[in-house]
């Protein structure tokens, strides 16, 4: 479900006139966020780190509403709720795209997680979904704790669904910290949103 949003009357107008149009619109941001309490929960509890992350990295775009913002037929809309993409590692090193609908109760979203994940290992196929627009496109990058990260780009193909990406949490001053690389559309946000994401990610992982 979906609003369109009357840009006469829309305080950021301008600014997506002005950006819509750019050949690489995207700007991206990448920066730590402390998972201790997370890490430490998953470890007493059995919970698995990458799922509940993946439920941080959505729950927090539904909370930040220009997250939810995509441009459909040169019209702007809001979507109501949006889900989540997320690459998964194969027993073969090979990866497939695997989608989890967004559950407010972080153990509900866990539990059809995993039969999502469970199921993806009959799959012969990516299945990248370019038509769906309520979506998040997340990539886990388990193995680097980056510092920047640049995405794959298809030039021509209209496509304003953020991307996040996850990378290796490493210790610091005795906190645990993971990388976190957030790449939106200019003409749907700007970086005050994203210091927003941020913010709401972080009080989710500190809440678990």
């Amino acid at each position: 479900m979906y609003s369109t949003i009357e840009l006469s009357s829309w305080p950021r107008r301008a600014t997506f006139e002005f950006f819509k149009n750019y050949d690489d619109p995207f700007f991206n941001i990448t920066g730590p966020v402390d998972v201790t309490a997370l890490r430490a929960h998953c470890k007493a509890t059995g919970a698995s780190f990458f799922l509940r992350s993946l439920h941080a990295v959505v729950r927090a775009a539904n909370d930040v509403e220009a997250f939810r913002l995509r441009l459909l037929d040169e019209q702007l809309i809001r979507y109501e709720v949006v889900h989540v993409g997320s690459t998964v590692l194969m027993p073969d090193n090979t990866f497939r795209f695997c989608y989890f609908d967004y559950q407010s109760d972080p153990t509900v979203f866990e539990q059809e997680g995993r039969k999502r994940i469970a199921a993806l290992q009959e799959a012969a196929q990516l299945d990248p979904r370019d038509e769906a627009l309520d979506l998040l496109h997340v990539s886990v990058i388990p193995w680097v704790a980056f510092t920047s990260f640049k995405h794959a780009r298809r030039w021509g193909v209209a496509d304003t669904v953020p991307k996040i990406v996850l990378g290796k949490y490493y210790e610091q001053n005795g906190r645990w910290l993971m990388p976190l690389s957030v790449e939106v559309h200019h003409a749907m946000m700007d970086g005050y949103h994203v210091g927003l994401y941020f913010d709401a990610m972080q009080q989710i992982l500190d809440a678990v």
